[in-house]
């Protein structure tokens, strides 16, 4: 459980990244409510302490000592090992060569691929795609609910926090029963996704809680849009 939930924490910070990249840095189309605000900034300055002293530390230093192609196939091996969770997803949201593409992903990278450290997948032309069970529950019309920042694991809808928790089983290490290989990946991945942001965490400024809140859940829409315009959500403001 501890394992997907730091996934989560440290997707959030991809997300703004990935929107100021893009080109994004203008506000929102829509200002979205935030009833809690005044507890998520408390929580969110604590996030940002722990990130400062503990998280970025650890990845500047897994950094220096791992040769980049090192550093690369352990990346793969964790984003394979999450993979089930997007094809369940685009099969649950009826993208039936979706899911099937991604089931294929999935198993030519454990095999050919030796546990996913090497991406034949995308050689062979199945190229990656985003799915989750937030998306999926929005597609069914659940409502997103507030945003809440959480300690240590980050911001999240309601809606996207219930699909973290309904997506553990589908998490190949929430069955592994040794508590020291489950301990090993929970490092493991969060040391890895650290470190994949490093650069990126230099580019959120400004206010950045309402940034990265912004980002996240402007990111969030266009998930569930499948990147066309979304539709408004009714269920935003609740």
């Amino acid at each position: 459980m501890l394992l997907h939930k730091i996934i989560s924490k440290n997707t959030l910070l991809t997300v703004a990244a990935a929107v100021l990249i893009a080109g994004c840095s203008t506000a929102p189309e829509k200002q979205y409510q935030d009833p809690l605000e005044g507890f998520n900034r408390k929580v969110y300055d604590f996030n940002e302490v722990v990130d400062k002293y503990v998280l970025k530390p650890v990845a500047q230093g897994y950094k220096f000592v791992t040769p980049d192609p090192v550093e690369e196939r352990v990346h793969n091996f964790f984003v394979n090992l999450l993979y089930p969770t997007v094809f369940i997803n685009s099969f649950l949201q009826g993208k039936h060569d979706e899911g099937f593409q991604g089931l294929n992903r999935f198993v030519f990278n454990s095999t050919l691929g030796l546990g996913g450290i090497h991406d034949v997948a995308s050689d062979m032309g199945l190229k990656p795609t985003e799915e989750d069970f937030g998306q999926t529950f929005a597609k069914w019309g659940f409502g997103s609910g507030p945003y809440i920042v959480v300690p240590i694991l980050g911001g999240y809808t309601m809606r996207d926090g219930i699909g973290d928790i309904a997506a553990l089983p589908t998490n190949p290490g929430y069955w592994v029963q040794d508590s020291d290989v489950k301990l090993g990946l929970m490092i493991g991945v969060t040391v890895d996704r650290s470190a994949q942001l490093l650069e990126a965490r230099k580019l959120v400024n400004g206010d950045k809680y309402l940034f990265v809140r912004d980002a996240y859940l402007q990111r969030r829409r266009h998930l569930i849009a499948d990147g066309e315009a979304p539709e408004e959500d009714p269920f935003l403001n609740d």
